[in-house]
């Protein structure tokens, strides 16, 4: 073997290596956010005793969380192809951090939501350049899994909040977790900022080829049928899975006196069961599917929506611990396929900017359950109406994602315009 070929093979490797490094960054920061956007849930009732907020009106928080966690999803994406995912991802963490440590000393209702809205604007950048970053690393036959990885972040994320800020609550007060939690995010993001860089597969190289990017254009994006049915399926999705995230603390603990050491178990291990499930889920459709999408998340959409509407019908804290993993598994495992199908709907060097439009949509789904499902509560005091508004938008998603023609599963990510294709 030449020196040429082995000097080739020793980059293959250290790059193959690498990638894996950069999919371990990615996901260290989408978990971090995903800490910090799941704190809410458990210091929810603690944050409104010390604020003198009323039940009804905790929804208020998470709601500017999720409309500055939108607004920035909306953008992010464009940046994350303008600038590269690395200043992105380091700016959003570092944010995000800043925030939630500000977030803790708050005395204020209003300051509070404010501050929540400013949280969320910086943590949601993070997920457009993570996928950027990941598809410019990994094959599209290797997307179901990688993205798959990274995608944990947000059921860990929750596992974590939902073990460690009930402790932290009942030993130093609300306001400890979101100091720690906000000091970790910030230490981290300066280590990101050494430590990532772009890879070569969606062209973030191409400055060092002398080729000239193309500009995304949202208008064009807003015309892909496929996407934009899929960015509807997908809200309906997060409807269902932050709104449970968001509410079911409270509903447990005052719907059925739960303690909130109990309720954090029961959410922990709802968000635990699907660390597993996504990469398995991704791989399996990678693997057996052929990177078929559309079909597996049918069913976990009908899945979802029918064990939300049985776990409102619960009421032992045994019943709601043995539900939960099922319910983890079937609020989560879709997430993985949605993330991945983007991908195949767009022209490879919008990537980035199509992944923060998807995610932007989706999160309506988080800012509009929260606020629905305190009113029913407020307006009922019923624990299984609560749920049943839940469930709703994982049954409309079902029936949305019928309409989306995936197209052929393994088919490569597009590498020119539709334009072009037309022409």
């Amino acid at each position: 073997m030449s020196s040429t070929a082995i000097t080739h093979s020793h980059t293959g490797a250290a790059l193959s290596r690498y990638r894996w490094l950069v999919l371990f960054a990615c996901w260290a920061s989408f978990t971090l956010t995903s800490v910090d956007r799941s704190t809410w849930g458990p210091a929810s009732l603690f944050v409104g005793d010390s604020l003198a907020v009323p039940l009804a009106s905790l929804g208020a928080f998470a709601t500017a969380y999720y409309v500055g966690y939108v607004a920035s999803n909306a953008c992010s994406g464009f940046l994350s192809d303008a600038f590269g995912g690395r200043i992105v991802l380091t700016v959003s963490l570092l944010g995000a951090g800043v925030a939630m440590m500000t977030f803790g000393s708050a005395t204020s209702p209003v300051v509070g939501i404010a501050i929540q809205a400013v949280v969320g604007l910086f943590a949601g950048a993070d997920y457009a350049a993570g996928v950027r970053l990941i598809t410019s690393w990994f094959r599209p036959t290797e997307l179901g899994l990688s993205l798959g990885i990274f995608v944990t972040a947000t059921s860990i994320g929750t596992a974590v909040a939902n073990l460690v800020v009930p402790a932290l609550i009942e030993s130093s007060g609300w306001r400890t977790s979101y100091h720690l939690f906000g000091g970790i995010s910030v230490a981290l993001a300066i280590v990101l900022f050494f430590t990532v860089r772009p890879g070569p597969l969606l062209g973030e190289l191409d400055d060092q080829s002398g080729k000239t990017k193309k500009k995304p254009n949202l208008v064009a994006l807003l015309k892909n049928r496929d996407l934009l049915l899929t960015c509807l399926a997908g809200l309906c999705g997060f409807w269902g899975l932050y709104g449970f995230v968001t509410w079911s603390n409270a509903l447990m603990i005052k719907g059925h006196g739960l303690g909130s050491q109990v309720t954090g178990v029961v959410v922990a291990i709802f968000a635990i069961s699907a660390v597993a499930a996504k990469p398995v889920i991704g791989f399996v459709s990678d693997r057996f599917f052929h990177g078929a999408r559309k079909k597996p998340i049918i069913a976990l959409f009908g899945m979802f929506s029918v064990i939300l509407i049985l776990f409102g019908t619960l009421d032992t804290a045994t019943a709601f611990l043995w539900a939960a993993p099922f319910l983890g598994v079937a609020a989560y495992g879709w997430s993985p396929l949605i993330v991945s199908l983007v991908p195949r709907l767009v022209p490879a060097w919008v990537t980035g900017a199509a992944s923060g439009v998807a995610n932007a949509i989706w999160q309506v789904g988080s800012i509009l359950a929260p606020m629905a499902v305190g009113a029913v509560f407020a307006a009922t005091g019923s624990f299984a109406a609560a749920f049943i508004t839940l469930a709703a938008g994982p049954a409309l998603g079902m029936v949305v994602m019928f309409f989306v023609r995936e197209g052929r599963p393994d088919a490569p990510i597009q590498t020119i315009s539709p334009e072009e294709e037309q022409s």
